[in-house]
């Protein structure tokens, strides 16, 4: 007997479609769920990151800043740098040809800081020295460090390739050396300097005082073309230190009052920049008794600088403009000058900005406005966008602030 054949179990395609269907719903509302979830916590990691690398990038600027200043303090032309040249200059200045700029320049994301770190390498020079081929002979003055025989070290701790140096006299001239060869016997330093020198430094053999050290310099500034902030050391070595940042500004206030004999008829101290030879004396190129920030008027020294504003009214802000048009130091000629009134500087204001690192958290067109992005992203919804965020700190360098 024939049994008929029953049909095999399964789903027809109709109800296969309609579960697929089902399917298909029901990870759509899942992933409706979990997409703006996954959004919410890519902004809320990129905020973290933002907010990290500002940190990092203000800190390292204000501890330059604090430290900005600092000089010599054992031997000859002790205390403050500003007593001597501008430690602070906002502008590049090194070394290398790249990253220096031209010189009587305002740029207001780049700075220059100069200070003498805790070192024992200060001393002064024997001999003159007249153009940049010239070596640094020295002497051997009394805080000059020891070597293992005890006996002081004729170079006064100075290495080749090792150890960045300034030179300076007081009249306001300085130049930065990067030691590139020393001679014990000679109690000799050869040295790669910015082109040339500043001036004719004149050693102890001339009854004159210029002094080398041991010299920290930071240059920072803004590339907006690479979107980091840079720290160059002033000689040879270039560093990113933060990116993604969408802008860098520094502001300058300084002491209203032009500088003033600390005790009138007795010496010549000053209470900031350098001080004037005295009345009978000629510091070339200027006449006797003047120099880059002093003069003579009716016979008598008087300040170059001019007064700008209430001597109680507190710091002033110094403009673009009060900082690039002289008078000039060490002299308007020299090719590595800067304006006087930068030895006014007492404080500086940082404000640092930085933007999220991906297009995907930065608005478009269609969300945000310009105060909120530096630069445009791709984000469409202003939920999942993170505003570029910024940071303002004011620094007080203490050893700008020694007088006051």
């Amino acid at each position: 007997m024939n049994v008929a054949r029953r049909p095999e179990a399964g789903f027809s395609l109709v109800e296969a479609l309609v579960a697929t269907a089902i399917i298909v719903s029901v990870a759509a509302a899942v992933l409706s769920v979990l997409n703006p979830a996954r959004g919410l916590f890519s902004t809320q990691s990129e905020a973290a990151d933002m907010q990290q690398r500002l940190r990092t990038g203000v800190d390292a600027l204000t501890r330059d800043l604090r430290n900005a200043g600092a000089g010599a303090y054992s031997g000859a032309l002790p205390g403050s740098l500003a007593g001597y040249f501008a430690p602070i200059m906002p502008f590049r200045r090194a070394l290398d040809s790249t990253q220096r700029d031209d010189p009587g320049v305002f740029k207001p994301d780049a700075i220059t800081l100069l200070y003498v770190p805790s070192t024992a390498m200060q001393t002064t020079v024997r001999s003159d020295m007249a153009t940049a081929s010239s070596p640094v002979l020295l002497n051997t003055d009394s805080g000059c460090p020891r070597e293992e025989t005890g006996s002081v070290d004729p170079l006064c701790g100075f290495k080749a390739k090792v150890t960045k140096a300034a030179i300076f006299d007081g009249t306001g001239a300085f130049d930065l050396l990067d030691i590139t060869s020393v001679d014990a016997g000679l109690q000799a330093l050869s040295f790669q300097s910015q082109g040339s020198l500043s001036k004719a430094y004149l050693g102890s053999s001339s009854n004159h005082v210029t002094k080398i050290v041991e010299i920290a310099s930071h240059v920072y500034y803004f590339n907006a073309s690479t979107g980091q902030l840079m720290h160059h050391d002033g000689f040879s070595t270039l560093t990113p230190v933060l990116e993604n940042i969408a802008g860098l500004d520094f502001e300058y206030y300084g002491d209203p009052s032009p500088p003033a004999f600390v005790h009138p008829g007795t010496d010549q101290t000053v209470t900031y920049g350098p001080a004037p030879p005295a009345a009978d004396i000629a510091q070339a190129p200027f006449a006797p008794g003047e120099n880059c920030t002093w003069q003579i008027s009716g016979g008598v020294q008087v300040a170059r600088l001019a007064s700008l504003g209430n001597a109680g009214g507190g710091l002033v802000r110094l403009t673009a403009s009060q900082l690039t048009d002289g008078p000039w130091c060490p002299d308007d000629d020299s090719m590595n000058r800067y304006d006087a009134d930068l030895l006014r500087i007492r404080k500086v204001r940082v404000m640092l900005r930085v933007q999220g690192g991906s297009d995907a958290v930065r608005g478009s067109l269609a969300t945000g406005n310009d105060a909120m992005f530096a630069s445009r992203g791709m984000s469409l919804s202003r939920a999942l966008t993170v505003a570029d965020r910024s940071l303002r700190v004011a620094v007080s360098p203490r050893n700008l602030n020694v007088g006051r």
